[in-house]
């Protein structure tokens, strides 16, 4: 899919400023030029991943990821952006830790804390939690996850992706499709993209949507069809397993009949729609196989991105020397 050169005002900058933030807890603490200064980081570091270099920028620097829940591309990529800078990371195994023997996240906190790490990667299945972990440590904590409530660097990494395809944010039609009521990603995209000035959409059953999802997206759909119409990028989720459970949808298939991307549906977007997913995917429950591995799918450049998005924010949280040079 060919590329659009980048809009002037998300185009790569010479310099960045400096990142005023002590942890990076969720995109609403972030004000629109702090994003674009974000994106144009993450944008300097695609080469470098490419290229498997590794900077000297958190040499000295300890990382560690603390995850409470099951990853397996936020995590790996944590993982390689902290190695290509240069710092020490450590992958902390929750399920083997005093944590499953029942300490406290307080009690977790303060005995990484006596580890003096230079930054904590956090995940957790609880909403807040990061940000209460964030309070007890004197390390910098970047939120990789936690409950519904937010998943920054997911937007982060969508952005990105969205901006080197069609240049810009500002102005274009973003839908978002899925299990949007218990979706952190959903939820950050729709904080970053309504601060770059896109137009929002949300698009699920009733029994998926959040209250008060209407003031957060532009726009709410509960049919996928008029959803979809003139969308520039489409946005869909995963939808969790214990929701297929009957209680908020009737069937998995019942789901993908009215709700899951095929070719007809997609047809309603335009021509040269990106096609999106956090991952990972259920194929054949929110997409089509055929449309995830098809021309306007971007989602393994998703994962790319991830790293090089990654990098940017672990060098500007703990490089801040760098910035003010």
């Amino acid at each position: 899919m060919a590329r659009r050169q980048p809009d002037p005002s998300d185009s790569p900058k010479g310099s960045f400023l400096p990142f005023r933030h002590r942890h990076l807890l969720g995109i609403a603490q972030l004000n629109q030029q702090e994003i674009i200064d974000l994106l144009d980081r993450a944008e300097a570091m695609i080469p470098i991943s490419r290229q498997r270099k590794t900077l000297p920028n958190l040499a000295g620097k300890t990382q560690i990821n603390l995850f409470f829940e099951n990853s397996t591309r936020t995590q790996a990529s944590f993982e390689i952006a902290g190695k290509r800078l240069g710092a020490t990371v450590m992958n902390m195994a929750v399920r083997t830790s005093s944590v499953a023997k029942g300490e406290t996240l307080v009690d977790t906190a303060a005995t990484l804390n006596a580890m003096q790490p230079d930054a904590i990667v956090v995940r957790h299945g609880s909403s807040g939690a990061v940000e209460l972990l964030s309070q007890k440590v004197e390390c910098a904590v970047l939120n990789a996850g936690d409950g519904a409530h937010e998943h920054p660097t997911q937007a982060l990494l969508d952005a990105l992706t969205i901006r080197r395809h069609k240049g810009r944010l500002n102005g274009l039609t973003v839908a978002i499709c899925g299990d949007i009521a218990n979706s952190r990603v959903a939820r950050s995209n729709l904080i970053l993209l309504g601060a770059m000035r896109a137009r929002t959409r949300v698009i699920a059953p009733k029994s998926l949507l959040p209250r008060g999802v209407d003031q957060m997206a532009s726009e709410v759909f509960t049919d996928m069809r008029k959803g979809l119409e003139g969308a520039d990028v489409v946005m869909m989720l995963r939808l969790q397993n214990e929701r297929a459970s009957g209680k908020l949808i009737p069937s998995v298939r019942e789901y993908y009949k009215f709700y899951g991307l095929d070719a007809e549906k997609l047809s309603h977007a335009n021509a040269d729609a990106l096609v999106m997913h956090p991952g990972p995917m259920n194929r054949g429950v929110e997409i089509d196989p055929a449309i995830a591995d098809g021309p306007q799918s971007v989602i393994t450049q998703q994962v790319e991105m991830g790293v090089a998005v990654r990098m940017a924010v672990l060098d500007a949280l703990l490089n801040k020397d760098a910035d003010d040079a």
